[in-house]
């Protein structure tokens, strides 16, 4: 199986938090980083975390291991320091076509902010830059769905 994990960067929707994680458990994913403001799950017996995170993950809040990690930039050293490789999921001038990513293995895809998706600073911090093509009118894809269209490219 391939390792991959993924980096969440102040996503801000408790069912966008749930979804990922619904769909990360599908896709096999073997830990989720949920950085910045991003909703972490409850657990039990503890005041902090969000229980509506479960509305959404269907309970594979459970079942796929989380961290949270405040500094998303700190974290995404540590990463490739762990020779773990990084794949910011985001539109720029250096992102390439999902579809013709050829991702190394243990890899991160990070994903960022439903409005102002991962800043410059990020972006430059990973080792590559994908992005899905939009042919429409809208400019982006719901975080959620986005990270399932890269997931499942990603595995394949």
């Amino acid at each position: 199986m391939k390792t991959v994990y993924l980096v969440l960067h102040n996503v801000r929707s408790v069912l966008n938090v749930g979804s990922i994680f619904r769909t990360a458990d599908a896709a096999g994913v073997k830990k989720i980083y949920l950085c910045g403001y991003t909703p972490i799950p409850k657990k039990s017996g503890r005041r902090l975390g969000n229980d509506r995170i479960k509305k959404t993950s269907l309970g594979a809040e459970r079942t796929v291991q989380w961290e949270y990690v405040p500094q998303t930039h700190r974290l995404l050293d540590y990463l490739r320091r762990d020779g773990i490789h990084t794949v910011a999921l985001e539109q720029s001038s250096r992102s390439v076509d999902y579809r013709q990513y050829r991702a190394k293995f243990p890899v991160a895809l990070v994903v960022g902010n439903e409005v102002r998706g991962l800043s410059p600073v990020l972006i430059k911090k990973c080792e590559s830059a994908i992005e899905i093509p939009m042919h429409g009118w809208k400019e982006s894809l719901n975080v959620s769905v986005a990270v399932g269209i890269a997931l499942y490219k990603l595995i394949e």
